[in-house]
């Protein structure tokens, strides 16, 4: 999928892949924004305890911080949304900058899908996939899970060309 050309990570996007993304970015923007919730498990996830066994001592750095860490995951998905072509597809080019960006979004999505879906450490995704189509193929489950294996395997090949 991505690789890279120059200075630039490039990779091209069918139609569905551009409505999923935008669709995943976007409700990581509204995740942030109009829903945010300490109590959503998905924000608790995002949103870390510095101290687990401290909670006093994680909630004032969290005071000090939070604010700009939700701009960041904010402008992050931004940089999604922004390098998105049009609803046609096409090609997206991104320089080190926006493609570290990228990456960073992707991992909020996979971890804010991953709490809603259940998914945890050790989990066989190919299995759980397996599981869900065989209860029912047109579920939103099956959905879902596709777009999670889809996101991982996007950040794996945007990762990936920017090692090589």
């Amino acid at each position: 999928m991505f690789r890279r050309r120059g200075g630039r990570y490039v990779a091209t996007f069918a139609v569905d892949e551009v409505r999923v993304l935008r669709k995943v970015a976007s409700e990581v923007v509204g995740l942030l924004t109009d829903g945010f919730d300490h109590d959503d498990p998905v924000v608790g996830r995002l949103f870390p305890d510095v101290y687990a066994d401290d909670p006093a001592s994680s909630a004032e750095v969290r005071r000090y911080t939070e604010g700009d860490l939700k701009t960041a995951k904010i402008d992050q998905a931004g940089a999604i949304l922004a390098a998105l072509p049009g609803n046609e597809g096409g090609e997206v080019r991104l320089d080190a900058e926006a493609a570290e960006a990228w990456l960073r979004a992707l991992n909020d999505a996979r971890l804010a899908m991953g709490v809603r879906l259940g998914v945890k450490e050790g989990t066989d995704l190919g299995e759980e996939l397996d599981d869900a189509v065989a209860a029912d193929p047109s579920s939103t489950r099956v959905f879902q899970l596709s777009v999670y294996a889809y996101l991982g395997y996007l950040q794996e090949s945007l990762l990936n060309a920017l090692i090589d």
